[in-house]
């Protein structure tokens, strides 16, 4: 790893899980520059569109620029055809950019999720790579992290117990990885539209 590597500052544990009306997507706030806590208080879940999101693994500074080219794209994309981009249309589309930067690359790991006529789920890696599952994790806590999700994940889970089992494995991968923490942001996306929890409406969802 280079020099440049080392400084980049980076975000780290983001979680995404599909129930049967939505989505549930949780992230810590920590950020860090290689060892160094360089803030507590980093935004991981963007909001692109009114209900469709993208979670921050990787660089900081790469991630927020994606984020504002996203919410560029889609809005264009609204104006143009009339209506809403679907959630795939909107990671292809991520997918496509970050294949087109593969020699100079944004170094981020990148959840899309969101609802359109159902809640969906994808995974980017850095070279546009996209996979669609139930749930997801990305990040340094994310081994710690699909421990919890691969245990306690099934079939059917309601909306509760989804937010309740991303918020727990963002905080498994808290007391584990020394780069995940600060607390959870915790977002539901359904097609009624989006909540953001507060700091007391995650606290009471973890054991």
């Amino acid at each position: 790893m280079g020099d440049a590597d080392k400084k980049m500052l980076k975000g780290t544990t983001t979680v995404g899980v599909v129930f049967d009306k939505g989505v549930a997507l949780a992230a810590d706030k920590r950020a860090v520059l290689d060892s160094f806590i360089a803030s507590k208080s980093v935004q991981k879940i963007y909001m692109l569109d009114d209900r469709i999101a993208m979670t921050l693994a990787g660089g900081v500074g790469d991630a927020q620029s994606l984020a504002r080219l996203m919410k560029a794209e889609l809005e264009l994309y609204k104006y143009s055809k009339g209506e809403p981009i679907p959630v795939q249309g909107a990671a292809t589309l991520l997918a496509n950019i970050l294949q087109g930067n593969k020699y100079f690359p944004y170094f981020v790991q990148l959840i899309i999720a969101g609802f359109d006529s159902k809640p969906r789920l994808f995974d980017l890696d850095i070279f546009g790579g996209l996979l669609s599952d139930k749930y997801l994790s990305t990040g340094s806590g994310s081994i710690v992290a699909y421990g919890i999700l691969d245990e306690h994940y099934k079939e059917g889970i309601s909306k509760e117990e989804a937010l309740k089992l991303a918020a727990k494995a963002v905080d498994a991968a808290m007391k584990r990885d020394n780069a995940t923490g600060e607390g959870i942001d915790l977002v539901c996306i359904t097609s009624e539209g989006v909540k953001r929890y507060s700091e007391s409406e995650v606290s009471s969802l973890l054991p």
